[in-house]
């Protein structure tokens, strides 16, 4: 059972608090903040783990969109229920409020306090379901205009360029009507994969492994029966059978799942016959399906990099990153980062000559370098060049203290494992009735790091 829940801005203004059992003190919200803000463990300044203890109070929590999800117990509670029941009260608000920001929660507060009085009641979880919650919670959305904000979410990159998605799901309440009590018929289907990648010192790939997942959200009236058609090479387990007992009938193909898993409204009937998963989509975001790849892959980018010593005092760093992929696609937000030498006190970089969208810094604090480019084009490639200069010398001994180096990205509309969604059939009560279909995917690295 938890004790409160709150929310905190990223100043640690209190949203939305609610005490649910009175057996932890008021200023627990205050206390928390501040001790995440200034967290030091070993005498490092560090980033505060999810879930910690303060004084008999048990404190987790998870950050979405910039805001801090919390909950609060002194009992001895699964930690990983408790950050399981964050996600998905941070989910249920944004499904009834469309968008989930700071805004939104204070202007919707009154619909939000009744949700959280739904889902716990007492400290005990009663239901995280948007659907069930529907015939609970009468309160309308005030919607906010989500043409101002900033994109938030991977759903939300799907916004970015000139050609831009209509509709998109992200800034949608699943309760809310537009102007005129009009309701769009649509449904989106993302699939959504995180990578893994690990390069040893000569560039090749030690390991590698993709987490994916098939995520859905319905704006459909009457819940129809949808059908959602993946790849028919599609093969599960190494040695043909799933973990749900579903074997790779098909034979071996070009995508081969370790394993997966299904949400619970999926039927599995033709799936072993077809790769067809048929189901009624609940209200609401949902993972229709989980799915886990470990066999090696192509990864998006190559990472060269090499280390020369420039005098006693002094070296020199060449980066080279190069994007495999094809060149219609581009990567948004790409950062490459890398720790150096605790005795580097300057470092000066050379740029590549008329290319924009481009920044390097040396965080000093922390002793690495990070490198940003805005948009990273498919087949392109490029190159940053940094001078160090050190307090002392290190006598060959470079390479052991520098690295490895780190990237962050995602890349709309591109995945690695080759799962696709061949085709996505609603059951139409009628001629008339055609709701849109969106298709989409989104890469983002999980870990991606070359060593040295």
């Amino acid at each position: 059972m938890i004790s409160q829940f709150f929310v905190l801005s990223q100043r640690g203004d209190s949203i939305v608090f609610r005490d649910y059992r009175g057996d932890v003190q008021k200023g627990s919200a205050e206390i928390f903040f501040r001790k995440v803000k200034f967290w030091k463990e070993d005498g490092k300044e560090e980033e505060a783990p999810p879930v910690f203890n303060l004084d008999g109070v048990n404190y987790f929590h998870v950050k979405v969109v910039g805001l801090l999800f919390v909950a609060t117990t002194r009992t001895n509670f699964s930690p990983s229920f408790a950050l399981e029941l964050l996600q998905r009260i941070a989910r249920v608000i944004k499904d009834y409020l469309g968008v989930l920001n700071e805004e939104s929660l204070r202007k919707n507060f009154v619909l939000v306090y009744e949700l959280l009085d739904e889902v716990v009641d007492f400290g005990y979880v009663q239901t995280t379901s948007t659907e069930v919650l529907k015939s609970y919670v009468f309160n309308e959305p005030i919607v906010v205009d989500a043409a101002r904000l900033p994109p938030l979410g991977p759903a939300a990159l799907f916004m970015q360029g000139t050609k831009r998605m209509p509709g998109t799901a992200v800034t949608k309440s699943v309760v809310a009507h537009e102007p005129g009590g009009r309701k769009r018929e649509e449904i989106f289907v993302d699939v959504m994969e995180k990578i893994s990648v690990t390069f040893s010192s000569s560039g090749y790939i030690s390991t590698s492994e993709i987490d994916g997942t098939i995520q859905m959200k319905s704006y459909l009236t009457g819940n129809p029966e949808i059908k959602l058609a993946l790849n028919e090479d599609l093969s599960i387990g190494r040695s043909g059978i799933s973990n749900y007992g579903y074997g790779s009938s098909l034979g071996a193909g070009p995508v081969i799942l370790d394993d997966c898993n299904f949400h619970e409204s999926v039927h599995l009937g033709s799936f072993d016959v077809d790769r067809t998963l048929s189901l009624v989509p609940p209200d609401g975001e949902f993972p229709v399906m989980n799915y886990r790849i470990t066999q090696e892959f192509k990864p998006p980018f190559t990472i060269n990099t090499l280390i020369e010593e420039a005098g006693s005092l002094k070296a020199e760093v060449i980066l080279k990153i190069r994007a495999e992929f094809p060149s219609k696609t581009t990567a948004n937000t790409v950062l490459i980062e890398m720790p150096l030498p605790t005795c580097t006190t300057r470092v000066n970089f050379d740029l590549e000559a008329g290319v924009v969208g481009q920044t390097a810094d040396f965080k000093e604090s922390h002793r690495k370098l990070e490198w940003n480019v805005k948009k990273f084009v498919g087949g392109s490639e490029h190159t940053l060049r940094a001078k160090l200069n050190f307090s002392q010398e290190l006598h060959g001994n470079i390479t052991k203290e520098a690295g490895p180096v780190s990237m962050s990205f995602t890349i709309p509309m591109y995945n690695p494992s080759g799962l696709e969604v061949k085709y996505l059939q609603i059951a139409k009560k009628s001629k008339a009735h055609n709701p849109y279909r969106w298709v989409r995917y989104v890469t983002q690295a999980n870990s991606y790091v070359a060593r040295i």
